[in-house]
């Protein structure tokens, strides 16, 4: 059987676990809390990553679709329907508010189409706001990991460097034996706060680069939509 090299990844994940179970309860709740961090960070980035493409890409068939009719003031309801589609919610209010309009101005004489297409485009604002909403779901949470890991990480090696300096103190002895369980404790929960942090910094800014790239392209699609119903009227 080959010696194992102390440098090894195997070795180095095996006394990784010796140093979590040697660590005290404030590291072991520190460094447990951070790993549940990390799984919920990872979630979130891939659950978000998917989330948004999948509503692009069913904002870019709805907007190609509707494209395709002549009249947007009178199309069936099917395609008002379609509420989890960003771009189709947008449409819904829009129409919806129009058509109101002017059903409430019919009774009172009120003709104008003025009325209804002010009605329209606070409608579209109002979708607007509900969706720029839904894209930004998730995202506060995780700029929370991002801030708040390095900082628990820090409070490990700082209560791991306090517990080693009270072994010495109890002890009288600065030997490595005496060190060795303090310090260890808080280097592990320095390691886990990084970890935890580095990915999630560099998927939140991915993320939010994406998050600000759909709301533009729905806040150009709620104007150009509002343009077509002004000109349809």
């Amino acid at each position: 059987m080959p010696d194992m090299h102390p440098f090894s990844p195997l070795f180095a994940t095996a006394n990784l676990i010796d140093i979590f179970v040697n660590c005290d309860a404030a590291g072991q709740v520190i460094t447990s809390g951070l790993a549940l961090f990390s799984i919920i960070a990872w979630s979130i980035m891939i659950g978000k990553h998917f989330e948004l493409k999948r509503l692009r890409e069913m904002n870019g068939q709805f907007e190609s679709h509707l494209g395709d009719q002549k009249s947007l003031l009178n199309l069936p309801e099917s395609f008002r329907s379609k509420r989890a589609i960003p771009y189709a919610d947008l449409f819904s209010d829009a129409v919806e508010a129009y058509w109101r309009a002017a059903a409430i101005g019919k009774e009172k004489g009120d003709t104008s189409t003025r009325a209804r297409l002010e009605h329209a485009e606070n409608a579209l604002q109002r979708a607007l706001s509900r969706q720029t909403l839904r894209y930004e779901s998730s995202m506060i949470f995780l700029a929370t990991i991002v801030t708040g890991a390095p900082f628990l990480g820090m409070l490990g090696t700082v209560w791991g460097v306090m517990v080693a300096f009270s072994a010495v103190a109890v002890q009288e002895s600065a030997t490595i034996k005496t060190l060795a369980p303090g310090v260890s404790a808080a280097l592990l929960t320095t390691i886990a706060g990084l970890v935890v942090a580095i990915p999630s910094v560099f998927g939140y800014n991915f993320l939010l680069g994406k998050t600000k790239q759909l709301i533009t392209e729905l806040e150009n699609y709620a104007s150009a939509l509002a343009d077509r119903l002004e000109l349809e009227s």
